[in-house]
This record gives structure tokens, C-alpha cells and sequence, in this order.
């Protein structure tokens, strides 16, 4: 399994408008000009993440995006799914019957692996991201 710029490319985009002052929305033009995702690509991203009830639009010229739910209840693991489909690490875990299903030596691990992945992405908000966010920018590096 391997997270594509699609997964990536969302979790910043919402990251950015999750830093937004409340009641605030974002262009795309603002959110790439912000992250260096380009608009048309932004657009593409959206299209998704919408129909999961994840990003929500304002239409017209003053219009933009703005988180769906509050930043507590949208999770990496809704986020991912949206955008990248199941995070199952291989084909035949669930989405489709294993030929060798009773016999294959190694599905439990796959199952087992599946199973701490959501656990993992399912546990971390985009709250989270926005508190880790908020910590980083916070500290005084030095060398």
C-alpha cells in the first residue's frame, strides 16, 4: 500500500483550511497558491472528498471550500478512503474472494496488517494534524 500525491495532496489541503479562523472558507487559488497544489488538480481532489461530506463549497466569484464537519470528527482514515479507495495492502483480503483463501500461509498477516493500518489512520483527526501543526510552528530550532 502506498499513499498517492491524491491522499497527501488532500490531507494539506485540508490541513489549510482546517488553520483557518473559524467561519472562514478558501479558493482553491488561495489553498494552492498556500501549498503549491495546483488549482486544477485541487479541483480534481474535491470532487470526492464533497461526495464523502468531508469538504463542503461555497459557489461564485466570493466562493470556496471549508471543511464539511467539524475538524475533530474528520479523520486521516475518512480522508484517505475518499481519495484513495480501500487501504487494504493487498487485493485479496476483502474486496475479492481468494482463490486460495484456506490455504495461503500468509493472509493472516495481510488481514492483521489491514486491520493496525485503519486502526492507525482512523484514530488521528484532522484536529490532530492542526494541533501537531500548531506544536512544530511553536518551537525554537537551533543548531
Amino acid at each position: 500500500m502506498r499513499i498517492s500525491t491524491k491522499g497527501r495532496y488532500s490531507l494539506e489541503a485540508l490541513l489549510y483550511m482546517a488553520l483557518l479562523p473559524e467561519g472562514e472558507y478558501a479558493s482553491t487559488r488561495s489553498i494552492a497558491k498556500n501549498t503549491g497544489i495546483s488549482d486544477g488538480y485541487l479541483e480534481q481532489l474535491f470532487i470526492p472528498l464533497r461526495k464523502a461530506g468531508i469538504v463542503r463549497g461555497i459557489r461564485g466569484s466570493q466562493g470556496g471550500y471549508f471543511p464539511g464537519r467539524a475538524v475533530d470528527k474528520i479523520t486521516v482514515g475518512d480522508v484517505l478512503r475518499a481519495v484513495e479507495g480501500t487501504m487494504e495492502t493487498v487485493d485479496c483480503i476483502y474486496s475479492r474472494q481468494c482463490p486460495t483463501e484456506n490455504t495461503c500461509l500468509s493472509r493472516h498477516t495481510w488481514k492483521e496488517l489491514y486491520t493496525e493500518i485503519n486502526k492507525c489512520i482512523d484514530t488521528i483527526s484532522l484536529s490532530d494534524l492542526v494541533d501537531a501543526y500548531k506544536s512544530i510552528d511553536k518551537e525554537e530550532y537551533s543548531i
